[in-house]
C-alpha cells in the first residue's frame, strides 16, 4: 500500500473541510450549468425573433409581388449592364433605355452609345438619347431608369418644351445615361 497524500490525511482529520470543498465544487458546477442554460435561452429567443422578422419581410415581399405592386422590394435582375463584349453591353443599354421610353408612351428619335467615354476606364458605358415624351410621363421615365435594373444613372437631362406650350404637345428630351459594365465573364 502506498502512503496517503498530505491532502488525503488533512481531509481525514477534518471532514468538515472535505464537505465544504465538495459543496463549493458542486455550487460552481451548478452556476456554470445555469449560465450555459441562460445563454442558450437568450440565443433561442434571438433566433425566434429573427425568424419572425424574416417571416414579416417575406410576407411583405409576397404581398408586393402582385401585378399592381408599387415597389417595396428590390428590383430583379443584375445591377450591371449585361454583355459579353463592350459593344453588346452598349446595345443592351440602348435596348433598356428604348424600352423604358416606349413603356411611358414616348419614342426615341436618335441615340449614340459612347463606349470610349470619360468613364469607360472605370467600366461605365454611356448613352445619349434624344426622345419625345409627354410631360406627365417624364417623371415615370426617369424613375424607371434610375430605380430599375441594371443600375443606371441619368448624367444629363435637357428638356425642351414646345414654343406654343399647348397641352397635347410632347417634350423633346435629351438624356445622358450611363451604366456599369462588369466585363466579360
Amino acid at each position: 500500500m502506498s502512503a496517503p497524500s498530505p491532502l488525503a490525511r488533512l481531509l481525514r482529520r477534518r471532514p468538515a473541510l472535505a464537505i465544504a470543498g465538495y459543496l463549493g465544487l458542486m455550487a460552481a458546477l451548478i452556476a456554470v450549468a445555469l449560465i450555459a442554460a441562460t445563454d442558450l435561452l437568450d440565443r433561442r429567443t434571438a433566433v425566434v425573433g429573427a425568424a419572425a422578422l424574416l417571416e414579416r419581410i417575406e410576407g411583405r415581399k409576397a404581398a408586393n409581388a402582385g401585378p399592381d405592386a408599387q415597389g417595396g422590394g428590390a428590383p430583379a435582375g443584375s445591377p450591371f449592364v449585361e454583355g459579353q463584349t463592350v459593344t453588346v453591353a452598349g446595345a443592351a443599354l440602348l435596348q433598356r433605355v428604348a424600352a423604358a421610353v416606349a413603356a411611358v408612351g414616348g419614342s426615341v428619335l436618335s441615340s449614340q452609345v459612347e463606349l470610349q467615354g470619360s468613364l469607360a476606364s472605370e467600366g461605365f458605358i454611356s448613352l445619349i438619347a434624344s426622345c419625345e415624351v409627354e410631360q406627365p410621363a417624364l417623371q415615370r421615365l426617369l424613375y424607371d431608369l434610375e430605380a430599375g435594373m441594371p443600375f443606371l444613372f441619368v448624367d444629363q437631362l435637357v428638356v425642351d418644351a414646345p414654343a406654343g406650350g399647348s397641352e397635347g404637345q410632347r417634350l423633346r428630351v435629351l438624356l445622358g445615361v450611363s451604366g456599369r459594365w462588369q466585363g466579360a465573364k
